[in-house]
């Protein structure tokens, strides 16, 4: 049957209306769960056709694209709308499949071409859409879980499969919206697809509301990328969270793997390891490894990598999600005795431990250990989809803070497009100001209102988008992590800066200095 009739049958057997149908298969599913193409066009060139097809001098370009702060705003604002006629309904897959895609396999020129025809042809606020989704910056505030719920509910599908199965929605077409609507007997699974990830609530306050600590599963909490290893077919896969494929990044663990059965999938941690000290290295040094093409022996040398198993998903094709955690960390342990020749693949230990209290002071170890704190897990938890609070916490340190100065910002994004939101913070070194860090989250609403009329009514100078502004304001800035780095000024790179707060009540010569941020790397 061809997909036509598919699509008629499916629309009979389940009373779903034609409407419905004829947006979702046209893409909508595909937008609403945040996915995004990956960008085809460079920024400047967009800037520079943008601004030719408006009339308008490049500084003009310059100076309204900093006041909007978007650059898909901007081009949609500048723009003169199309001439009568030349606007043409399209659907959205028909501009995905004739527009967008094509960008991807196309020259500089070709794609010139095609970006000024759309431009032509769209008017209003399609025209700004379009431009979203050329820059990567199609948004819409609608969780993916929630999309997942309506579909599975729409189709009669179990949610779980249903997640699965969005996992493998590579493109808007209407072949793979399809896909995710067939009945769970006509299922065709991918053998490279991975499972949707569970993912850890943070545990606020002790965890002695949990119940008795017997019940729960302790392990490191690994300071690495969240991945899954696949075994099927005989050959390796490496997805992240992010639902990002890991090809040839991670050559040692594709080999390792290749000692395991075919229809396995662990879920677990990839971490740069020092094989010496048995301990984890920086999250930097992993960074090393990710986006290249091919790994040289020199850096397989120098920068070594693990697979850190904490979790059997899949084993001998059997899916054990529904199974109790302590069963599927059983049959994982089984699995790499058996299997595993060497130290590339390896289960996460769990923390032996008598009481709640002792498991604190163990936690208080995580720093000297190089993690970042704990996980606990419930014995008896099934594998689920998403972050679904009960079973799975976080239970990580409490970050390192420092007081900092207010040296530079700039015009944030989104709803925040106007306000100087996006800044740069300093420590004294030698009696001068040098920056180490940017932070933009933190700040209520109206303090961030309040900045931002200071810093319009004191910048100094102007590189761009970028205002300096005179050592004035101290604010507290958390962070996970700090390690050396010799691409920063500073020599100094922070993991996961943020605002705690804003120090009213300091003077800048109060801000913290340069040693006391490295002290913390000897911690």
């Amino acid at each position: 049957m061809n997909l036509t009739g598919q699509w008629t049958k499916l629309q009979r057997s389940k009373g779903i209306s034609r409407v419905f149908l004829q947006r979702m298969r046209h893409g909508q599913s595909f937008f609403l769960t945040g996915r995004k193409f990956q960008r085809a066009i460079k920024t400047p060139l967009l800037r520079q056709w943008a601004a030719e097809a408006s009339g308008q001098p490049m500084w003009l370009m310059d100076e309204c694209y900093e006041n909007v702060g978007d650059l898909a705003e901007t081009i949609h604002l500048l723009l003169p709308e199309p001439s009568i006629g030349r606007v043409q309904e399209l659907s959205l897959h028909q501009w995905i499949e004739q527009y967008l895609l094509p960008l991807r396999r196309t020259s500089e020129a070709g794609k010139k071409v095609l970006i000024l025809e759309a431009w032509a042809r769209l008017g209003g606020w399609d025209r700004l859409v379009w431009n979203k989704m050329l820059t990567g910056g199609w948004r819409i505030g609608v969780s993916k879980s929630l999309v997942t719920r309506a579909l599975a509910e729409t189709f009669d599908v179990d949610p779980a499969i249903m997640a699965h199965r969005m996992l493998d929605q590579s493109d808007p077409s209407a072949e793979s919206f399809f896909n995710l609507a067939l009945p769970e007997s006509a299922s065709q699974t991918n053998p490279a697809r991975p499972y949707p990830f569970y993912l850890a609530s943070p545990m606020d306050g002790r965890p002695d509301c949990l119940g008795p600590v017997h019940e729960w599963i302790a392990e490191w909490k690994w300071d690495g990328i969240r991945a899954q290893l696949i075994r099927r077919q005989h050959l390796t896969l490496l997805w992240s969270r992010g639902e990002e494929f890991m090809p040839d990044c991670f050559p040692e663990i594709e080999i390792a793997s290749m000692n395991l059965p075919n229809g396995t999938v662990l879920d677990g941690e990839l971490v740069a390891w020092d094989h010496d000290l048995a301990i984890p290295k920086p999250f930097g040094q992993l960074q090393t490894r990710l986006n290249r093409r091919s790994v040289s022996r020199k850096l397989l040398d120098s920068e070594p990598v693990i697979f850190i198993a904490y979790d059997l998903l899949e084993d001998n094709s059997m899916d054990l999600r529904e199974h109790p955690l302590h069963i599927r960390r059983s049959r994982l342990q089984h699995l790499l005795d058996h299997h595993m020749k060497c130290d590339q693949i390896q289960i996460s230990p769990e923390i032996k431990k008598e009481s709640w209290d002792e498991l604190m002071c163990i936690r208080d170890t995580s720093r000297e250990r190089k993690v970042e704190g704990l996980m606990l897990k419930n014995v008896n938890s099934p594998y689920r989809t998403g972050r679904i609070k009960g079973d799975w916490f976080k239970w990580k340190l409490n970050p390192w803070t420092a007081d900092m100065v207010l040296l530079y910002a700039q015009r944030g994004h989104g709803k925040r497009a106007t306000l100087f939101s996006d800044y740069t913070f300093g420590v004294w070194s030698n009696g001068q100001l040098l920056t180490v860090a940017k932070a933009y989250s933190g700040l209520s609403n109206q303090e961030i209102n309040q900045i931002d009329q200071w810093i319009k009514s004191n910048t100094i100078r102007r590189f761009g988008p970028v205002h300096e502004v005179p050592p004035h304001h101290v604010f507290e800035v958390a962070f996970e992590g700090i390690q050396h780095s010799a691409r920063h000024k500073s020599g100094l790179a922070l993991r996961f800066p943020r605002i705690s707060r804003w120090r009213t009540d300091k003077k800048i010569h109060e801000a913290d200095t340069l040693d006391s941020l490295k002290a913390f790397i000897q911690l």
